[in-house]
């Protein structure tokens, strides 16, 4: 399992299409997924901070993928795993 840190849009923008591809669809296959239009997927992949919020998640769904969110420091600092630090 692989996890990308996203601090910007451009970030967010590069993994949408990233897993996408990766899924094997096309913008108009997720479009067709999700309801909507492949000029509207090719518009919030490029500009993902234009897109409602649910939309992102929606799209991360239909990509079999979640959102993580955490906390970049901790008290527990000193248990992390390698790979945790790499963020």
């Amino acid at each position: 399992m692989m996890e990308y840190k996203v601090a910007i849009a451009q970030q967010l923008s590069t993994q949408l299409k990233t897993l996408r591809k990766q899924a094997g669809l096309t913008q108009q296959q997720l479009g067709e997924k999700l309801g909507v239009s492949q000029r509207v997927i090719a518009r919030n992949e490029a500009h993902p901070e234009k897109v409602h919020f649910e939309r992102i998640l929606q799209m991360l769904s239909a990509l079999d993928a979640d959102l993580i969110i955490r906390e970049r420091k901790s008290a527990n600092a000193s248990n992390r795993t390698p790979e945790e630090e790499s963020w």
